[in-house]
């Protein structure tokens, strides 16, 4: 398998290179003595929310398919990983080279079919291919009993979560076999939602348990069709923001908000929202 050693900068990539040597040395020295005096007392724990913040915007940007954003945001994701390992460093835990290497060494070692002779070909193969060179990392390592789901970080949010762990399994043939099959096991979960629900005595435990199976499931059809389901949910959520200003607009030129009408009033609204959506897309979309 062909060594980091043996792959050799293009001139784009090597002046990138460059450029990050001179933004490593930038954080390096607000970092340093003399340098920005709230930059200096960061630690991985107070840094640690805007990670993640950075993160969910970079999403937002792709969502939103603003490539000007995107190049922003994600120029504030790359400033977070020099900054976690500008602290490290300072710790005398690990450099910033080390983290490059280990996860350099890592796409190499599991890119067999591009750095050495694996005859993977499509992508199914490539996935099955990952996960057989997962499981003699975790063998080399002493953790052979592992469950292949260990890599899922139960950190995550609960959609990606679920996501994450069933695009797994499926890459050993777990799996519906298609879109139709989870969509049948959707509506199985709907009925014995609605049968806790309606019990005669509800048990609220009982409830949420059903309600955590419909969502779950729900995550498996958004997979199972070729839809992200955090980005699927996101949309909705815009849209149920711009309809209910809808809402909101319309009573207000009455002098009038949602608290002063009727349900009755803000469902038509609600409806002259989809509407007016419809029209400027030029569809029957809900």
């Amino acid at each position: 398998m062909a060594p980091m050693s043996e792959i050799t900068p293009s001139p784009a990539s090597a002046e990138a290179g460059e450029l990050f040597a001179r933004f490593v040395e930038l954080i390096a020295r607000l970092r340093a003595p003399g340098g920005c005096p709230w930059d200096r007392e960061q630690t991985h724990e107070t840094v640690k929310p805007m990670t993640i913040e950075e993160a969910y915007e970079v999403a937002h940007a792709i969502d939103e398919k603003d490539d000007d954003e995107l190049m922003g945001e994600l120029g504030d994701l790359l400033l977070q990983v020099v900054f976690h390992a500008n602290i490290a460093e300072e710790r005398k835990a690990f450099r910033l080279r080390q983290i490059i290497e280990r996860v350099s060494d890592k796409m190499i070692r599991r890119h067999p079919h591009v750095f050495a002779d694996d005859g993977a070909s499509t992508p199914g193969e490539v996935l099955r291919s990952w996960e057989a060179i997962k499981a003699k990392e975790r063998e080399a390592r002493g953790k052979d009993d592992e469950s292949m789901l260990d890599s899922v970080h139960r950190g995550l949010p609960a959609v990606m979560e679920a996501f994450q762990m069933t695009t797994k399994v499926s890459r050993v043939g777990f799996d519906w076999p298609d879109a139709d099959g989870a969509l049948g096991k959707l509506d199985e979960e709907v009925l014995e939602l609605r049968d806790a629900v309606r019990a005669e005595e509800p048990d609220q435990r009982a409830i949420a348990d059903e309600v955590g199976d419909l969502i779950f499931v729900a995550v498996n059809v958004a997979r199972l069709t070729g839809v992200d389901p955090e980005s699927a949910l996101k949309a909705a959520n815009r849209k149920f923001r711009r309809r209910f200003r809808h809402i909101e607009e319309r009573l207000g030129t009455d002098g009038r908000t949602p608290a002063d009408a009727t349900l009755e009033e803000m469902d038509r609204l609600w409806d002259e929202a989809k509407a007016l959506e419809r029209g400027e897309r030029g569809d029957n979309s809900t």
